[in-house]
């Protein structure tokens, strides 16, 4: 009996044992995976130089634990490209440098397992930055005579009092009005502190009225003349004898009263010669 109950037992630990293995071999689990990348990173913001673009990561799954981002330049096709030294960030703040490329911002995911990494798709050409067109050159500072520093065409709006424009020549096509005349093209030349006025308005007007049409106001150019088409009207001539049209002009500076500020006036005539 004695050797039947250990021939027993060792039977029964023989059994255990065996049993104690095979549960050891089933509930083993499987290794971990390294984070695999699900939707690709994308970038937002214009592609044009000083603008800031921001990268969005996408979808991983496997658990990742870490990211590290990269901003890569790449040429025009979206290919050739190396990492934007110093460009880590989720933003990234274009350059001269990226003008006439493209580029890509790519994630390395990480965990346990492992890393991968993935890329977005490269922007457009990234285009150089527009710049806005410099200021006008603020009008030159009169001296105490009114007059602007320099030499040429004085700018009217570097002119103010005691400085008046003159006006100083006129030049008539034809020089000679006749019965049958029915355009005259008549250029009036300004002037301040001795030399041509540019952007002055010249005003010019028949007297009487109603002789010839009054043509709109007109600047004068660098060389100091502006140009008036006059067109004749039913009031010419005023009468047989005439030998005279007289031709009143103003020139002013633009948002000056015709009567103040440094305007000039004077009063010019056109001959007239009715039986040639």
């Amino acid at each position: 009996m004695a050797g039947m109950a250990v021939a027993f037992a060792a039977s029964g630990a023989a059994s255990v044992t065996a049993t104690t293995g095979t549960t050891a071999t089933t509930t083993t689990t499987a290794a971990g995976k390294p984070p695999q990348n699900v939707d690709p990173p994308q970038i937002s913001g214009t592609p044009q130089e000083a603008q800031v673009l921001k990268g969005d990561k996408g979808s991983w799954k496997n658990s990742p634990t870490d990211y590290n981002y990269f901003w890569t330049r790449c040429d025009k096709n979206g290919g050739s490209c190396s990492n934007i030294a110093g460009a880590h960030g989720a933003t990234y703040t274009l350059t001269s440098a990226d003008v006439g490329n493209t580029v890509r911002f790519k994630v390395q995911a990480t965990n346990a397992s492992g890393s991968d990494f993935a890329s977005s798709v490269p922007t457009a050409v990234i285009v150089a930055a527009t710049k806005p067109p410099p200021p006008p050159p603020p009008p030159p500072t009169p001296a105490a005579n009114g007059c602007p520093a320099g030499t040429g065409a004085a700018l009217v709006t570097g002119i103010t009092p005691p400085a008046r424009l003159i006006i100083d020549q006129q030049q008539a096509s034809p020089d000679v009005v006749h019965a049958g005349t029915q355009q005259i093209i008549v250029r009036y030349h300004v002037t301040a502190c001795g030399r041509p006025v540019q952007g002055a308005l010249v005003y010019a007007t028949a007297v009487p009225f109603n002789q010839l049409s009054i043509p709109p106001e007109q600047p004068t150019g660098a060389d100091g003349y502006a140009e008036l088409d006059f067109r004749t009207l039913a009031g010419f001539p005023v009468s047989p004898r005439q030998s005279l049209i007289a031709i009143f002009v103003r020139a002013r500076k633009q948002g000056e009263s015709v009567l103040g500020g440094i305007s000039g006036r004077r009063l010019f005539s056109i001959k007239v010669n009715l039986h040639a």
